[in-house]
């Protein structure tokens, strides 16, 4: 019996030693589990049993003034995701052909996204409707209810694809504005993403009695811009036949402004693109070489593409300049409209012992008045009130019409004017600024300057938006006109206004005339650049001249064609042509 005691005795010990060493173990595996593998289990866990998506608002609507027309809307489609953790193993290779059949998607990648140990992940965005409802048909017939999402998602379109495309802009994949109004009031246009959150157990199926939680997305607010939709058609219309028709090797544009408020009617660049295929080249000879450019070269050559000239680029203005000389003397005192014979045309003019020419030296003008002076569009008579106002005060009139600052129109990438600066700038520079020669700015400092005239003496900020529509509660907010200072007395403002009527009455800008309209010009010729064989032709015409309601700048830059590059002979015929459509338009 003391044997068989022993025996059990042992036995119990070796038994009470394994069980020790079990627990030892399993408390050990606990150990580790919790300090050393806890937070990446946690994270597993909260991944395979929370999901989260993100539900993308719809962007504002464009209108145009009238309200009429919607220049870029937001239309439904769908985005689909998966949920790797939550699809069963021998499910995973059947969803990926599944997908790829559908979606025309690479099979490879979408298998390594579904073998993925995450929560989240994007198959394919941007899905129109009928494939989105494909895939749902199939899940449902293989039964198949968790791990595949398919949520509502929103896609820009554009109804009129080219129109005012360097104005409006466009939108990237993630309905982010990336250039014109798109992008400069994106924060606006945007809305505010919702949520999707979901709790589930182990096998994906929902816990608790929340089920799914829904956050709704924001939609974004609306804009209604200040661009005319008829008078946009028309403008773009003309700037096209007109870059076409004279062979403008660098293409074109033109701004209508109203002078009053500051609101840009129209502006349009030549050539344009489609804005529902921003990416698509719009040049057939830079596609034909599209393969051998570099990643850097086809960039810089899609910007050129996107670039609104009317702000970006900078040129010399020419004769139409000439309208900002006369305004800062009459303003000053030192001369006046029809003072016969005060000034005298021979052809040329010396400054600082550097010969000017007139634009028609070959047959000087002779005596003339102002008046007949900017008829005429004579350079030395320009040449002669610059010399008179002098440095310090031709500087403080660019100043006031705003020439040495940007406009600050709404719109990114605005350029500014480039002037010798007024310590350096002697005799010879003011000589060649006072008919428009030696410096650059933008049309739209050009306009917006003029318009100062045609309004009576009030400097104000172009305008792009007109209202803020808020997506939520329908309320409007309007956008304030901007006045910034004055630049000449009202008086000053009706003489120049007079003598622009006489320019296109009997002037170089003859070719603009509208039977039945009172409107007034000035044509501008220019150098680009120094000895660069190419010219900018341009016409700037304001209408009614008794009560102007429009000005309007026509840039075309290197016109080739038979009918040479003067402004009188190639852009005031288009002024007038606009002019005859767009009035009658306006009433």
């Amino acid at each position: 019996m003391e044997q068989i005691s022993l025996k059990s005795k042992k036995k119990l010990m070796n038994s009470l030693f394994i069980i020790f060493i079990i627990l030892t173990l399993l408390i050990g595996r606990i150990g580790y589990l919790e300090f050393f593998k806890g937070s990446e289990l946690q994270t597993l866990a909260f991944e395979q049993q929370s999901q989260e998506r993100a539900i993308n608002p719809k962007r504002g609507v464009l209108y145009d003034a009238s309200e009429k027309y919607t220049l870029a809307i937001s239309s439904t489609v769908y985005t689909i995701t998966i949920n790797p953790t939550n699809i069963e193993t021998e499910k995973k290779e059947k969803i990926a052909n599944e997908l790829c059949d559908i979606f025309q998607l690479d099979y490879e990648s979408v298998l390594k996204k579904i073998q993925k140990r995450s929560s989240v992940e994007t198959i394919v965005k941007k899905v129109e409707k009928d494939k989105a409802d494909k895939l749902r048909e199939w899940l449902i017939n293989n039964e198949i209810t968790t791990g595949v999402n398919i949520d509502e998602d929103t896609k820009r379109y554009y109804p009129y694809s080219n129109l005012a495309s360097q104005v409006i802009g466009f939108c990237g994949s993630d309905n982010q504005g990336l250039d014109g109004i798109e992008a400069k009031y994106d924060e606006i246009l945007s809305g505010k993403k919702g949520r999707v959150s979901i709790t589930t157990d182990a096998n994906g199926k929902e816990l608790g009695s929340e089920g799914e939680i829904y956050t709704p997305a924001i939609d974004g607010n609306s804009l209604v811009l200040s661009i005319d939709m008829t008078i946009q058609s028309i403008i773009e219309k003309y700037l096209e036949e007109a870059c076409i028709d004279n062979k403008c090797t660098d293409g074109g544009n033109i701004i209508i402004m109203n002078p009053k408020t500051g609101d840009i009617l129209g502006m349009a660049t030549y050539p344009n693109y489609n804005l529902n295929e921003p990416y698509k080249i719009n040049n057939e000879e830079l596609l034909s070489n599209w393969d051998n450019l570099n990643q850097s070269e086809r960039t810089e050559k899609l910007q050129g593409m996107w670039r609104n000239k009317a702000i970006s680029d900078t040129y010399e203005p020419g004769s139409v300049f000439k309208l900002i000389t006369a305004s800062a003397a009459l303003e000053e005192g030192i001369t006046d409209t029809d003072n016969n014979g005060e000034f005298h045309c021979t052809g040329s003019i010396i400054v600082a012992g550097a010969k000017i020419k007139c634009w028609r030296y070959y047959r000087p003008h002779g005596s003339e008045s102002l008046r007949m002076g900017l008829m005429n569009s004579c350079n030395p008579v320009f040449i002669g009130l610059g010399q008179k106002l002098g440095v310090e005060t031709y500087y403080k009139y660019l100043n006031q019409f705003g020439l040495l600052s940007k406009t600050g129109i709404k719109l990114p990438g605005e350029a500014n004017s480039i002037f010798i600066s007024k310590e350096k700038a002697g005799p010879v520079e003011l000589a060649t600024i006072s008919f428009g020669q030696r410096f650059e700015i933008t049309p739209i400092q050009l306009i917006t300057a003029v318009s100062s005239i045609a309004n009576g003496g009030t400097l104000i900020q172009p305008r792009l938006v007109k209202k803020v529509i808020d997506s939520s509660t329908g309320k409007i907010t309007e956008m304030p006109i901007e006045s910034k200072n004055i630049t000449i007395s009202k008086e000053t403002s009706n003489k120049v206004l007079s003598m622009m009527e006489s320019v296109v009455a009997e002037g170089t800008g003859k070719n603009a005339k509208v039977e039945g309209y009172r409107i007034g010009g000035k044509t501008g010729t220019s150098e680009d650049g120094v000895n660069t064989g190419k010219y900018v032709t341009s016409f700037l015409g304001i209408a009614p001249i008794n009560d102007p309601e429009i000005v309007m700048l026509i840039t075309l830059y290197n016109p080739t064609g038979e009918g040479g590059h003067q402004g009188g002979g190639v852009a005031a015929p288009i002024g007038g042509q606009i002019f005859r459509e767009i009035l009658p338009y306006l009433d």
